[in-house]
């Protein structure tokens, strides 16, 4: 497995030997610990995860609403790593003041980790159309919105 570049099918490998471990109680390692915590906050994915052999090679069509829940993990996955580090420079500050926004609701690390997660994505989305590099001004401007809004 590449470290910085794996494949779809070593991420997928990855999401399910976590899930395996963990149902079996057997030592995680680090990673996996941050996995199988993103992983209890989505309970519609725990199906997917105990179907390897179905869901391996499974396509999905975001143009058809479907939602791919590896790429959604890995997501999760990136922006804990971003806030642990504070890169983007300020990303760490601007979770906690999303956590605070969403004080009162149910699952309020959640939420905030969603509003960083749909900035990121459109970060994403905004450099593939254009062809370059995600732009991290963009991706900071987004999470400052995010911020803003009541």
């Amino acid at each position: 497995m590449s470290l910085f570049n794996p494949s779809r099918d070593e991420v997928r490998t990855f999401f399910f030997v976590a899930w395996v471990k963990f149902k079996a109680q057997k030592p995680l390692t680090d990673l996996e610990k941050i996995a199988i915590n993103v992983i209890h906050m989505h309970p519609e994915y725990h199906a997917i995860l105990d179907a390897p052999e179905q869901f391996k090679s499974q396509e999905y069509f975001p143009e058809f609403g479907e939602t791919n829940p590896f790429l959604h993990i890995s997501l999760h996955l990136s922006i804990l790593e971003q806030i642990s580090i504070n890169q983007p420079m300020g990303i760490a500050g601007i979770y906690e003041a999303l956590k605070l926004k969403h004080q009162n609701e149910h699952s309020f690390e959640h939420k905030a980790q969603h509003d960083i997660l749909e900035c990121l994505a459109e970060s994403i989305w905004q450099a593939q159309r254009n062809n370059s590099a995600l732009d991290a001004n963009y991706y900071v401007k987004l999470l400052q919105q995010k911020v803003g809004k009541a």
